[in-house]
């Protein structure tokens, strides 16, 4: 695991985050985060990576979440053989809300496209990195970025229409208190094509804004999904017409849908320490429930998703 910065020479909005890659060396040995919440794992810090070029798998978090998020799914692929990159999106992570870029959604898809481009192109990362096996998974928000990448057009008349049916629906509140896409100026970029073709596979873990895309955009996806939905609806996510929508809305034969009975929203962060429950439930009231049957429970999840997330991935190489 190393540490991952991409300046952005045109502006301001620079990335951080982290890249995962294989390697044979064997120590030393240190936690990937130091949290009193969050399950830590061991990792090789900027230890040299193996020989060869690998797939390379970029992550996408969700709201207000951060590159840590899907840190479990990343040390996992590295060790199948996979290079991961995760970086925190400006506007919409942890420690970046300022509204004035949390209304720039367009930027998100755009990040993801700039971090393909600095791995493949950075001479210490494009050793390791095959241009031709590009991947990429997204939670919540991120799932709404892989779908833009997938060639998914925002459609603001559309999701207007929708809302007008369903005012308290929670996609529906977060984009109206956003303030995305209200001028004009802002719709055309919203409704832009910010699909990558590099993407040859999406991973979509329990997303959110199916309903903003148009109908003739989702059903020209013409790349493998593998769709999660979470039938635990804790997150205020509605499942008929985000995940199960959304496979109903692509082509036949495109997505695999995966619905696990016990599947909540936020299975897919990480593991929570024991007592972590209680220390958000103290600390910060209301965001314990994303360590709600978080421990044991959640990790069994976590290894059958490596293990269907992984072989999907496998049989998706070009």
């Amino acid at each position: 695991m190393a540490d991952l910065t991409i300046a952005d020479p045109d502006g301001d909005r620079h990335l951080s985050g982290f890249i995962w890659y294989p390697t044979e060396a064997t120590g030393p040995l240190s936690f990937d985060l130091e949290s009193v919440v969050w399950e830590s794992s061991q990792v090789i810090k900027d230890g040299d990576p193996a020989k060869g070029r690998f797939p390379l798998v970029v992550l996408s978090h969700g709201m207000y979440g951060n590159a840590y998020n899907q840190a479990w799914f990343a040390n996992a692929l590295a060790r199948r053989g996979y290079v991961v990159a995760a970086v925190n999106h400006p506007g919409t992570s942890t420690w970046s809300r300022d509204p004035e870029v949390t209304r720039q959604l367009w930027e998100r898809p755009k990040d993801i496209s700039r971090v393909i481009d600095h791995a493949t192109a950075t001479p210490e990362l494009a050793m390791m990195v095959d241009p031709a096996r590009v991947f990429m998974a997204g939670h919540s928000l991120g799932g709404f970025t892989a779908i833009a990448l997938a060639g998914a057009r925002y459609d603001a008349a559309r999701l207007n229409l929708v809302c007008a049916e369903m005012p308290d629906e929670l996609t529906c509140n977060i984009l109206s208190n956003w303030k995305v896409a209200q001028t004009d100026e802002d719709r055309v970029r919203m409704e832009a094509d910010l699909s990558d073709p590099r993407i040859s596979a999406f991973v979509v873990f329990d997303l959110g804004g199916t309903q903003s895309f148009s109908d003739t955009s989702l059903a020209r996806i013409d790349r493998p999904l593998l769709i999660y939905g979470a039938p635990i609806m804790n997150s205020g996510l509605t499942l008929d017409i985000e995940s199960r929508a959304l496979r109903s809305a692509v082509a036949p034969g495109i997505a695999r849908y995966v619905e696990p009975e016990t599947l909540s929203h936020f299975d897919f962060l990480g593991r929570c320490k024991p007592g972590g429950y209680e220390i958000l439930q103290k600390e910060e009231p209301g965001d314990e429930i994303i360590c709600a049957n978080g421990g044991a429970r959640r990790a069994a999840k976590h290894e059958k998703i490596i293990e269907e997330a992984g072989s999907f991935f496998d049989d998706a190489k070009p």
